[in-house]
């Protein structure tokens, strides 16, 4: 897990962005971990492409030098690769993630570093979803209320990255790299990137994993975290615990910042789990309408479930008591039965995490100053 403090950092680091096709929110919090390692990145509008939109985190491990480069220059190593312009984003994404690898490598100030990254990537270009990967950092999205897993961890134990490594010239010990690192695909790491193999051959490799979607009127939202989120909660469970707070009214970094406290170990003693650095990346697809039309979708497709599981369990009860004897020669007692009220609720809205950072909010969207701001918004969390 790493070393930890006495007491976790709590406080975070937020912020948010929005135009027509986006409301994006975003947090970190170092937690437990006695460095904040973590970086991310919302562009709502690229520089050399302002139709395309890109949004990434990175987990840092062994430092946070790579992580940081990354989130500043990943993104540019995409554009600048001639596939995008022949529009092979898929492409141009993988050899965007070796190119950034190779400049570090061949930097003497680099290239002995321990310092290493995961990187999850979700570029959109023309109602197309490109999500790259390498690491065990993930990507999910809500589509009419239901998972789409983008992206899949990549891990020593997993048998075509185990077969990787072995022939590389390592091995897995521990469900680890060289009985060392916890995950097999990874930005920097160079001391298992010394063999003369190709850069996707290696022992740890940059290469990732790229996913394609076509972006539809029923896509709601997508979840960008690192495995201080994914260690914890599952992915139903963030999905669910994402849309119902949508459909309560709370606001992308809202989300993100009550996210994070639920995930966070309420000591240092539940090995690993809830104790590393957390980093969430919220992004809310308007489709050209307003924040609030997907607040109404999710809370009243959130009230329909709840309304047909109330119908079911009333469906039942109503069958159990048909089915129960009028007279109980067991016991001269009347039998007990259990009610259930139609204003009761399975989900208590929560206050939104207040922290000395926190920005204040609109309290309505027509006033929200976003609508008027840039398209464009980069955030680096070092």
């Amino acid at each position: 897990m790493g070393q930890t403090l006495s007491e976790p950092v709590t406080a975070k680091e937020s912020s948010y962005c929005q135009n027509s096709v986006f409301r994006v929110g975003s947090s970190c919090m170092q937690g437990w971990r006695i460095n904040m390692e973590d970086s991310h990145t919302h562009i709502l509008s690229l520089p050399d492409d302002p139709g395309a939109a890109f949004f990434a985190v990175y987990d840092g491990h062994g430092g946070a030098t790579v992580a940081q480069y990354a989130g500043k220059h990943l993104h540019k190593f995409v554009l600048k690769r001639p596939e995008y312009n022949d529009n092979d984003i898929e492409r141009a994404l993988q050899q965007g993630f070796l190119d950034i690898d190779y400049e570090m490598l061949h930097n003497e100030s680099w290239g002995d570093q321990m310092a290493g990254s995961t990187a999850v990537v979700v570029l959109v270009k023309d109602s197309k979803l490109y999500c790259a990967n390498a690491g065990d950092s993930r990507a999910i999205a809500c589509v009419n209320g239901q998972l789409e897993i983008l992206s899949m961890d990549h891990k020593p134990n997993n048998e075509g990255e185990s077969k990787r490594i072995i022939e590389g010239g390592g091995w897995v010990e521990f469900n680890r790299v060289n009985g060392n690192l916890a995950l097999s695909r990874a930005l920097g790491d160079f001391v298992f990137k010394r063999s003369n193999k190709k850069p996707e051959d290696q022992i740890v490799t940059a290469y990732p994993d790229v996913e394609t979607r076509k972006i539809m009127e029923d896509w709601e939202f997508i979840v960008l975290a690192c495995d201080g989120i994914w260690d914890v909660m599952s992915n139903a469970e963030v999905l669910e615990f994402c849309r119902t707070r949508i459909g309560m009214g709370m606001y992308p970094e809202e989300i993100c910042e009550e996210l994070m406290n639920h995930c966070l170990a309420p000591d240092c003693q539940m090995g690993g789990l809830g104790g590393d650095n957390m980093t969430v990346v919220l992004v809310c697809l308007l489709h050209d309408k307003p924040y609030s039309d997907l607040i109404a979708r999710c809370r009243n497709s959130n009230k329909t479930a709840l309304e047909q599981d109330a119908a079911v369990t009333a469906t039942k009860t109503a069958q159990s008591n048909e089915n129960m004897p009028e007279t109980q020669t067991s016991s001269p007692t009347t039998a007990n039965t259990t009610t259930t009220s139609p204003n009761s609720s399975l989900i208590t809205p929560t206050e939104a995490t207040n922290s000395s950072d926190e920005q204040k909010k609109p309290e309505k969207e027509a006033q929200d100053p976003l609508l008027a701001a840039s398209e464009m918004q980069l955030n680096y969390i070092y």
